[in-house]
C-alpha cells in the first residue's frame, strides 16, 4: 500500500530529503521546469543526465558550476549533471545504452512542429528495452479544452481544438501506448522565479485584460518539481494527474498581487474584445479557452502545495529574483502561459 505520509523536507515538498537514496535520474529537456528538477535531484544526491539541444560546451558556460555559498563571497563546488544533446531536427540523438540503466525518466520536451513526440519517436524503442521504473510526461490542461469556466479533473478527456493542445493529446496517446506506463502530469500556466509578471511591469510592458468571466489556473515551478518528485516516491504511475494550485482567478488579479508587491501603478484596463485582434496567434489562443483545473488527486495522494495560491507563490518569487539565485538564461521573463 502505497503511503501518505508528508514529506519531512524543509524545502521543496515531496523531495524525501531525510529519506531520500541515491538514484540516477534522465530528465528529457533542459528548460525551465527540466533544469529546475535537476538542480533539486543534484541537492538531493542523485546521479542526473539531462538532454539539451545546444551543445555541453554552451550549456556550461550558460550554467556555471560554481555558485557562492551562503553568507560568503567565495564559490562553492556543485554537483553537476551530465549533460548530452539532444537535437530532433538536426539528427542528434543520445546513446541512452550508454548512460543508463535509469531508475527514472521524465520527459519535459513539448510537441515538435508536426505534432510528433520527439522522445517517442527517436529514443521510444531504446526506453523501452531498458524501461526504467518509473516515467513521468509533462503536459498541458490545454487538452481539457474550452469549459466556459467550469472546472476539469482526470476524468475529463481531452476536447481542444487549439492545434498545440490536440498536440499534445497525441503526444499523450503515445506516451500511454508505449508500455512504459507513465504518469503523464497536465501542468496549467507555470510562473517562478524569471517567469513573472515583475519584469514587465518594471519594463512597463504588463497589460491588465479584462475579459469576463475569463480565468486562468497556474502552479509554481517549485510544486511541478515537488508533485514530480512525490510521485516518483510513493510510485504512481500509469494515469493522469492534474498538477496545479488552489486557486485559477482572473489575470488582473494576479497582475494587482504583483504590483502591490512592487509598489508601482497597474497599466490601464484593456477590454479582451478591444485589443484581441491586435494579439499575435499564441497570446490569443491563451484567452479563447477559459477553465478551471482540480487538483484534488494529486492532494488525494498526499502532495501538500508549497505555493497553495499565487499570493504565496509570487511573494517567494520575488525574493529569489531580488536575491539573484537563479539561472535566467533558462528563464524567460513575458508572463505566464495560460492554463
Amino acid at each position: 500500500m502505497v503511503s501518505r505520509v508528508k514529506s519531512r523536507n524543509p524545502g521543496i515538498p515531496g523531495s524525501g530529503r531525510a529519506r531520500s537514496e541515491p538514484q540516477r535520474w534522465l530528465v528529457l529537456g533542459g528548460g525551465y521546469c527540466g533544469m529546475r528538477l535537476v538542480d533539486q535531484l543534484l541537492d538531493l544526491g542523485h546521479d542526473v543526465v539531462v538532454t539539451h539541444r545546444a551543445s555541453t560546451d554552451r550549456y556550461a558556460i550558460h550554467h556555471p558550476s560554481a555558485p557562492l555559498a551562503p553568507n560568503t563571497s567565495s564559490p562553492r563546488p556543485r554537483p553537476q549533471p551530465r549533460v548530452v544533446v539532444f537535437d530532433d531536427a538536426q539528427g542528434i540523438v543520445p546513446d541512452l545504452s550508454a548512460l543508463g540503466p535509469f531508475t527514472a525518466v521524465i520527459s519535459t520536451i513539448p510537441p515538435g512542429k508536426d505534432g510528433v513526440d520527439p522522445v517517442q519517436d527517436r529514443l521510444g524503442t531504446a526506453l523501452r528495452q531498458d524501461a526504467p521504473p518509473w516515467v513521468g510526461y509533462l503536459s498541458t490542461s490545454g487538452v481539457y479544452g474550452d469549459l466556459q469556466g467550469d472546472w476539469a479533473d482526470e476524468s475529463l478527456p481531452p476536447r481542444s481544438r487549439i492545434p498545440r493542445s490536440r498536440h499534445r493529446t497525441h503526444c499523450e496517446a503515445a506516451w500511454q501506448a508505449s508500455g512504459l506506463a507513465p504518469l503523464i502530469l497536465r501542468l496549467p500556466g507555470i510562473y517562478g522565479p524569471g517567469r513573472s509578471p515583475f519584469s514587465r511591469l518594471h519594463q512597463r510592458r504588463a497589460r491588465m485584460i479584462h475579459k469576463p468571466r475569463q480565468v486562468f489556473s497556474r502552479v509554481h515551478v517549485d510544486d511541478v518539481v515537488g508533485a514530480v518528485l512525490w510521485c516518483r516516491r510513493h510510485g504512481y504511475r500509469d494515469t493522469v494527474v492534474n498538477v496545479c494550485d488552489n486557486r485559477p482567478c482572473p489575470s488582473s488579479e494576479l497582475l494587482g498581487m504583483a504590483a502591490h508587491l512592487l509598489g508601482c501603478k497597474l497599466p490601464p484596463c484593456e477590454r479582451y474584445r478591444d485589443v484581441k485582434d491586435s494579439m499575435g496567434t499564441m497570446a490569443r489562443s491563451f484567452w479563447l479557452e477559459n477553465r478551471r483545473i482540480s487538483n484534488r488527486r494529486l492532494l488525494s495522494w498526499g502532495y501538500v502545495l508549497r505555493y497553495p495560491t499565487y499570493r504565496e507563490g509570487l511573494v517567494a518569487t520575488l525574493a529569489e529574483e531580488r536575491g539573484g539565485n537563479f539561472n535566467p538564461v533558462y528563464h524567460r521573463a513575458d508572463g505566464l502561459l495560460a492554463g
